[in-house]
């Protein structure tokens, strides 16, 4: 804690810093060219999103979280998936990175909030990083490892059918 201040201030710079960051990375992030975004294929553990169904029984919460891509204008909504176009999914399987890699990154920016926070207060905010954003990674990764899985399936189904 190289910043000494009284505990009111810390409280005050954690809450305003936390609600900056997230909104100010969503909103950059929401802004920047989808074609940035060509995330990799899914990871063979995943097994088409069965890994997160299963050890995070992702199904039952996932849909409460919120999607605040919604929250600026030109935004993708993840909430649904509205189209089975291979365009669309494909789309979405961006999406789904560009989303990733925002929680990512608001996740490295907690290390910022050790400069006033005393060593308690550091764990509390590596614990709020976490809480707050790995759930939505987790989502974002097991919604794209069912649509590379969807796509896969549709790739398969129409060269069987071109034989």
């Amino acid at each position: 804690m190289p910043i000494k201040l009284p505990i009111a201030w810390i409280v005050v710079l954690n809450v305003v810093g936390w609600i900056a960051i997230q909104m100010g990375l969503a909103w950059a992030f929401t802004k920047m060219p989808v074609r940035w975004f060509n995330p990799a294929k899914a990871f063979g553990f995943e097994s088409g999103g069965r890994f997160y169904e299963r050890v995070f029984a992702i199904k039952k919460w996932k849909d409460k979280l919120p999607d605040a891509a919604q929250w600026f204008g030109g935004g993708f909504a993840k909430a649904n998936l509205y189209s089975a176009n291979s365009e669309y999914v494909r789309r979405f399987i961006q999406e789904t990175w560009r989303g990733e890699l925002c929680h990512w990154f608001a996740m490295a920016c907690a290390p910022l909030f050790f400069l006033w926070n005393p060593w308690w207060g550091d764990v509390v905010i590596v614990m709020y990083a976490l809480l707050a954003n790995l759930p939505c990674v987790l989502a974002q990764r097991y919604n794209r490892a069912r649509l590379q899985r969807l796509l896969e399936r549709r790739q398969a189904s129409t060269q069987s059918s071109r034989i």
